[in-house]
């Protein structure tokens, strides 16, 4: 198993790409803590890698709030001594026009999908210094690499994800910390169908412009992320891998 006897933190894991891939972490022989605002969905992911014969815990995070994050980060290392592998994957997004947009929406946007993934780097990386070993993944998007209509502020948070993972790499590479960033294409998650709910034809237009003619699902995140956290990449760092279906090459 690649992550065998490895404790890894995911964000944002209630549902989604991050549900998938603490499930596949889980199977691949990691320690899971499962974080995400809504506990209830965190301790339901915890109680499936528990059927599975898996180990985790589920902890409530908030990761905009420095007191909420480093409460997560106490009780993991309560429990488990350590951290080797932190996923930043909780997000949110609104979409619509920029010119109809708020600043309140702006705050928000920012301080979940980019100030989060600071903040909980922040306090996880300390113990992974001392210890010389970490591999964190921070999700970013194909909105933050190549600009989404319709989700202008998100795709300047995500674009600012990749270039703070890019900079941190290079400081954290004297401790051997990996530090990467996963971009998801259109995938089919809760949040992409709550968008196209209201846009019932955004579905097949997307599949017809994606190569593979098909949606991510988002065990295909999780298959990229198990690799890219894995001593099999040890070798690969400051880097950001897109898993679309083709549908940009960039």
């Amino acid at each position: 198993m690649k992550l065998d006897q490895k404790v890894a933190v995911i964000t944002g894991a209630g549902r989604g790409i991050g549900k998938a891939i603490a499930l596949k972490f889980a199977r691949e022989g990691a320690r899971v803590i499962a974080a995400d605002l809504d506990h209830g969905s965190a301790a339901s992911v915890a109680g499936e890698i528990e059927s599975i014969g898996g180990d985790a815990l589920a902890v409530k995070v908030d990761v905009s709030d420095n007191l909420s994050v480093d409460s997560m980060v106490k009780e993991a290392l309560i429990k488990y001594g350590k951290v080797d592998i932190l996923i930043n994957n909780a997000g949110w997004d609104k979409i619509g026009l920029f010119m109809d947009s708020s600043e309140d929406t702006w705050e928000k946007v920012i301080a979940i999908n980019l100030k989060g993934t600071i903040i909980c780097c922040k306090a996880l990386l300390p113990q992974m210094m001392e210890r010389k070993y970490g591999k964190i993944l921070n999700v970013s998007s194909d909105a933050g690499r190549v600009g989404s209509s319709g989700e202008v502020v998100y795709s300047a948070a995500k674009g600012g994800v990749i270039a703070f993972s890019k900079a941190l790499a290079r400081e954290m590479a004297r401790y051997k910390i990996n530090i990467n960033c996963l971009a998801p294409g259109p995938t089919d998650t809760p949040l992409f169908a709550e968008v196209a709910a209201d846009n019932p034809k955004i579905a097949e237009a997307l599949i017809k412009s994606i190569p593979l003619r098909r949606l991510g699902q988002p065990n295909d995140l999780a298959n990229a992320a198990a690799f890219l956290v894995s001593d099999d990449a040890e070798y690969i760092t400051g880097q950001t891998l897109s898993v679309n279906g083709g549908l940009n090459m960039l």
